[in-house]
C-alpha cells in the first residue's frame, strides 16, 4: 500500500484479535507500530511476532478508560519513534462482567452502561484528543475507529454495547468534519461476526452461529486478518480521499449504503 512504510501508528487495543492482526499487517507493510493494551503480556507477545517477521513494534501498558494513560501512550510513541502518523482505536470491554451482563433496557445495570461507555466510547475520545494536536500541528494524520454491526441493527440484548458503538460512528464523523480541512482523516470499520478469541467466549452458541451463517452471503465468518487489511488501507495514503466514513465489513450480512 502506498506510503505505509515508515509511518508511525498507535494501536489502542492491539494485544489480541483484530488489533493484533492489524499490528502484524502494518509491521509487514513497513510501519512502526506502538501496541497499547491493558494486557501487557499479550501486547508484548504481539510486538514480538511483528519483530520476528522483520517489523518494528513496541508494546506499552495502556488503559483505554484513563485519559492520562492515553496521553502517556502518545508521548511514548513520540519519544520512541519521533512522532505519530496514525491511530487505530480497536479496544473495548468485552469481559463477562461487563458485556456478559449487558441486557435489554428494562434489565439494564447502570454500572454496566457506565463502564461500557467509559471504555468503548469515552476511551476513543481520550486517545483521539491526545493525538489530534500532534497530527494537526504536523499538517495531517489519520485516525481509524472500530464500531460494530450492532450499531446499525437493533439487538435484543447488549443495549449499552450497541449504543457505545453508535456513538463511535458519530465521533468519527465529528472528527472528520471538524478537522478535515487541517489534513485529518477519520474513518471507521464496522465488523460483523469476526471469530476472534474473545468472540468465541462471548456466549455465542452453536445454534446462534449456525443461524447467523445462514443470514450472510459469505461462506464463512470474518477473520481478524479481514479487518486488518481494510484498516491498513484506510491508514495508508491510498485512502487519502476517504474521510468520515463507516465501512461495514461483515461478509454481506448487512447490505446498506
Amino acid at each position: 500500500m502506498r506510503n505505509l512504510s515508515g509511518k508511525r501508528i498507535i494501536i489502542a487495543g492491539g494485544a489480541s484479535g483484530i488489533g493484533a492482526a492489524t499490528a502484524e499487517r502494518l509491521g509487514a507493510e513497513g510501519a512502526a507500530v506502538v501496541i497499547g493494551d491493558i494486557n501487557i503480556d499479550a501486547a508484548q507477545a504481539t510486538a514480538k511476532r511483528v519483530a520476528d517477521a522483520g517489523g518494528t513494534a513496541l508494546a506499552v501498558e495502556f488503559d483505554l478508560a484513563d485519559e492520562q494513560s492515553a496521553r502517556d501512550l502518545v508521548a511514548t510513541a513520540v519519544e520512541q519513534f519521533g512522532g505519530v502518523d496514525g491511530l487505530y482505536n480497536v479496544g473495548a470491554d468485552v469481559s463477562a462482567d461487563v458485556l456478559g451482563r449487558d441486557g435489554d433496557l428494562l434489565t439494564m445495570d447502570p454500572a454496566v452502561w457506565r463502564r461500557t461507555l467509559e471504555v468503548n466510547l469515552l476511551g476513543y475520545a481520550f486517545t483521539a484528543r491526545a493525538v489530534l494536536p500532534l497530527l494537526i500541528g504536523q499538517g495531517g494524520g489519520t485516525i481509524v475507529n472500530t464500531s460494530s454491526a450492532a450499531a446499525h441493527v437493533g439487538d435484543h440484548e447488549r443495549a449499552a454495547y450497541q449504543s457505545s458503538k453508535a456513538g463511535i460512528n458519530a465521533l468519527t464523523r465529528h472528527i472528520a468534519n471538524r478537522w478535515g480541512k487541517q489534513g485529518i482523516r477519520c474513518n471507521c470499520v464496522s465488523p460483523g461476526i469476526v471469530l476472534t478469541e474473545s468472540a468465541k467466549t462471548m456466549a455465542l452458541s452453536d445454534e446462534a452461529l449456525a443461524f447467523a451463517q445462514m443470514t450472510i452471503p459469505s461462506p464463512r465468518f470474518g477473520k481478524p486478518e479481514d479487518l486488518a487489511g481494510v484498516v491498513a488501507f484506510l491508514l495508508s495514503d491510498d485512502a487519502e480521499w476517504i474521510n468520515g466514513q463507516v465501512w461495514s465489513i461483515n461478509g454481506g450480512a448487512l447490505l446498506r449504503e
